[in-house]
């Protein structure tokens, strides 16, 4: 089943209230040392602090939830945005995180009122419990990127951009398990450039790409508890395929740099996922052309701003 431009139309009237239309900054050119025109997506301004809400929302007004509440498998911004959207809909919510997520992104989902399971591992490790705690419970679950209402209420983010820039050329946009770059891919559907950008050390899509199919990766580096997914999802990668018009790697250093800058700069406090997209222009790894007009989403900033500080 894949997601097309109806889908996420739907997807943007369900969402009308639930989510907010997060604001874009268009740059000085030479902002960054970048000789493209660059505007940012501040969509770490979502509520529970990334993109993820989109998804979350859509999904729970999409079905019919149990009293048993629902389940999902979090590096922390799926989880929270899962436990804001159960809260803000009267629902009970149970997370499962890996032990590698971040205290400050535990401690996020906890203020929306859902009860936290920390799983020894990664990611793969914390669905594995998810799914045997839904199958034990009869809570639903929220997939985090391998799910057509997931990944359509994640494209409403690139309907909302497609309307608020009137010229546009690429999009940047970070990949962990692919739901994010799916929507906004399905969105564009080939009238932009998309470029998905991945860190050295979870290149879920890269390998995918070259692979011809899913594969499953090693996961670690600085963006592992959002970028962390051990394989990018069936349906993203069935998108991917025929709209995204290639990935760039970044080293984990490269990621960091480019959190200082947007925190030296602008005074925006990004996680190390939500900075992915913008250290593939500051490190060299996409080479834009001469006044390309490109958006970088910067997708989450759960982060502890006084780690900030010391970058």
């Amino acid at each position: 089943m894949s997601v097309t431009g109806p889908d996420i139309e739907a997807a943007a009237r369900r969402l009308h209230g639930h989510v907010r239309r997060t604001p874009i900054l268009p740059l000085e050119l030479g902002a960054f040392g970048s000789h493209a025109q660059l505007t940012l997506k501040l969509e770490l301004l979502q509520h529970s602090g990334s993109f993820k809400a989109r998804g979350a929302f859509n999904a729970l007004l999409s079905m019919d939830v149990p009293k048993a509440g629902v389940v999902a498998a979090s590096g922390g911004n799926h989880g929270a945005a899962v436990a804001f959207a159960a809260q803000s809909l009267g629902h009970v919510a149970e997370i499962f995180v890996p032990s590698l997520a971040a205290k400050a992104k535990i401690a996020r989902i906890e203020s929306f009122g859902a009860k936290v399971h920390i799983i020894p591992g990664a990611y793969a490790d914390a669905l594995k419990a998810a799914e045997a705690h839904q199958a034990a419970t009869g809570a639903i679950g929220i997939h985090a990127y391998d799910a057509p209402a997931t990944i359509a209420g994640q494209g409403t983010l690139a309907r909302e951009l497609d309307a608020q820039m009137t010229q546009l050329d690429t999009v940047l946009v970070a990949v962990g398990g692919g739901g994010l770059i799916g929507g906004i891919a399905a969105w564009f559907g080939g009238r932009v450039n998309v470029v998905g950008v991945e860190p050295k050390n979870c290149p879920t899509l890269e390998s995918a790409f070259r692979a011809k199919a899913p594969v499953d990766v090693e996961v670690g580096g600085v963006a592992a508890d959002s970028l962390g997914a051990k394989r990018i999802g069936t349906l993203p990668f069935a998108i991917a395929k025929d709209f995204v018009e290639g990935v760039v790697l970044v080293e984990d250093d490269a990621i960091v740099a480019a959190q200082g800058a947007l925190w030296r700069e602008l005074r925006l406090a990004s996680e190390p996922g939500g900075a992915t997209a913008l250290a593939a222009l500051l490190s060299g790894a996409y080479k834009p052309a001469v006044g390309e007009k490109i958006a970088v989403i910067l997708c989450g900033g759960n982060v502890d701003p006084a780690s900030l500080t010391t970058i």
